[in-house]
């Protein structure tokens, strides 16, 4: 028997397939609509729609606030940066994350220029004066990566 939480990714997809690669939607009204509070339609979210299944989530919270959904194409690079965030694990060393920028540099995803910023935001450039934990960085680079994704979408 279908859940509340199928009801609602069903509901998402349905809309994503009838307006296309995105869909904005207020979490208050859809939670209205579904009789939940708004944390059910964030699981579904954070559950259902991430990177690694084809995703991408960019929110604004606050009275004017929305979540759009993109979905991303499935092109070679889409592929690599979904394959590298899911391989991110809880923390990420500086090591890995030269390795994972190494990466988007040569699938020609990223620029230099971006990749030097990415690697001082990160805190791996040796000339950063961030103080970044494996933890933190591991949590940035996830977020990179979805800028990276979405980017194609703007």
């Amino acid at each position: 028997m279908p859940t509340l939480s199928d009801y609602i990714e069903r509901y998402l997809r349905d809309l994503l397939e009838e307006t296309g690669e995105m869909v904005e939607i207020r979490r208050g009204e859809l939670a209205e609509r579904f009789r939940c509070v708004p944390s059910q339609i964030n699981y579904v979210l954070e559950t259902r729609f991430t990177p690694e299944r084809g995703y991408v989530i960019e929110s604004r919270r606050g009275g004017g606030g929305y979540i759009r959904i993109f979905r991303l194409a499935d092109g070679p690079e889409t592929r690599l940066i979904r394959r590298l965030f899911s391989s991110i694990g809880d923390k990420l060393g500086v090591a890995e994350t030269r390795g994972y920028l190494q990466r988007l540099l040569e699938a020609e995803i990223i620029s230099p220029r971006e990749a030097q910023l990415m690697a001082v935001a990160l805190g791996v450039d040796p000339g950063a004066r961030t103080r970044a934990t494996d933890g933190w960085r591991a949590v940035m680079m996830r977020r990179l990566l979805s800028v990276i994704s979405s980017t194609s979408h703007s």
